[in-house]
């Protein structure tokens, strides 16, 4: 049996008549960008989110990008963000003149510890980029308690939690601007690329559209320095045309997340789900991460790793002074990460090859095991000691 790790075309089939219909009614429109398809995608994203205004955007990495900006982030700023997410998230913060600065991840969900935020805060914290990470939300609460205290904006990063809810608020309506990705494999996706944010703020909803469309108040006024991101009208259709699936899609992801989890629980470290994940990724852990992934491959099963350098490792980042050990969560489990295929279209039996496989090899490999009993280990992980001695 062959199970892709995503497959686009199968998608665009479930949502053929849908989609073709959108981008054909704006084709024959003449009208392809700022036009009447992004204002009603805007307003039905908002609507579906429940917050006041959407500004749709040309990528999740300038949704971040305009969201640091509007949140008043520029040159020799801090920001404090997690080394463990795709490095567009840095991108962002890089392209404000900013400086990322790194904090560890926790050892269940991946996703920020915000314990470990306080203590990397100083007079140039400007923003705290929570990242919604795999569709598992960070710990918002106490993260929006600390920022009230010290003045600092939250900006959600939601490229891989579009849907997922925390205490009955969507992701990325809780800080001050939330920023969305639209790329194609995201659980709500674009046929290119594409992004917003979302704000609860009118004077941050204004700057936002006068920042993506070259700092124009009206046409041909500039009333700051802005950039061209802008949603365009076949993408905003397009989004538009599926948005009213979202809500199916992911009640499918969390289906077949909970086939993974209930065959693969004892075999290796499973996620955990904290308040409401809608598993844009299934990630697990093995003991013998590689060559789980090899076997896999060479039984149709594909995967991948989300992700195998963290940021502060990267070479386009180790100005910052950020040293191996120095995140020892992250580094632990970005050796042993994997991620399953995930898609809505993905069937049962698939599903059940994938267990499967993982079972048999295990079976062979016991030090690819790796459940939650074994993993118990990793939270005991500090500073001080290294990751690469834990098992």
């Amino acid at each position: 049996m062959n199970v892709p790790f995503g497959d686009l075309k199968v998608h665009y089939h479930s949502v053929k008549q849908e989609v073709d219909t959108a981008v054909k009614r704006v084709l024959e429109s003449g009208y392809y960008i700022l036009g009447p398809e992004l204002k009603t995608f805007e307003e039905n994203f908002a609507q579906y989110l429940g917050a006041n205004y959407v500004v749709g955007c040309a990528s999740g990495t300038e949704a971040i990008y305009l969201a640091l900006v509007a949140a008043g982030v520029g040159q020799d700023d801090e920001v404090i963000v997690v080394a463990h997410t795709a490095v567009p998230t840095i991108s962002a913060i890089s392209m404000t003149g900013a400086q990322p600065v790194f904090v560890d991840i926790h050892p269940d969900t991946y996703v920020m510890d915000v314990t470990k935020v306080e203590s990397k805060i100083t007079a140039r914290t400007k923003a705290i980029v929570p990242v919604h990470l795999y569709g598992q939300m960070v710990d918002l609460e106490p993260l929006m308690k600390l920022g009230a205290d010290k003045g600092i904006p939250i900006i959600e990063d939601v490229a891989q939690a579009t849907g997922a809810v925390y205490k009955k608020a969507q992701a990325g309506t809780t800080g001050a601007f939330g920023a969305f990705s639209f790329y194609p494999s995201k659980n709500l996706g674009a046929f290119g690329d594409g992004g917003a944010v979302c704000t609860n703020s009118t004077e941050g909803y204004e700057r936002l559209l006068r920042l993506r469309n070259y700092g124009q108040s009206k046409r041909y006024y500039h009333d700051e320095i802005g950039i061209n991101s802008r949603l365009d009208e076949i993408q905003s259709a397009i989004l538009g045309a599926q948005l009213p699936h979202l809500t199916e899609w992911n009640a499918r992801r969390k289906a077949i997340a909970a086939r993974y989890t209930q065959g693969l629980r004892d075999v290796v470290f499973t996620p955990v789900e904290h308040n409401d994940h809608v598993f844009h990724l299934y990630v697990i852990q093995s003991g013998d991460r590689d060559g789980m992934q090899q076997y896999l491959s060479e039984k149709g099963v594909g995967t991948l790793i989300h992700y195998p350098v963290p940021a502060h490792l990267q070479k386009a980042y180790r100005y910052r002074d950020v040293n191996e050990g120095d995140l020892p969560v992250t580094e632990y489990a970005t050796k042993r990460i994997l991620s399953l295929p995930m898609f809505p279209q993905l069937s049962d039996e698939q599903v059940d090859y994938v267990i499967d496989q993982i079972k048999q090899y295990v079976q062979v490999n016991p030090a690819a095991k790796a459940s939650q009993a074994d993993f118990a280990a990793a939270k005991t992980v500090t500073s001080s000691v290294s990751p690469v001695k834990l098992r």
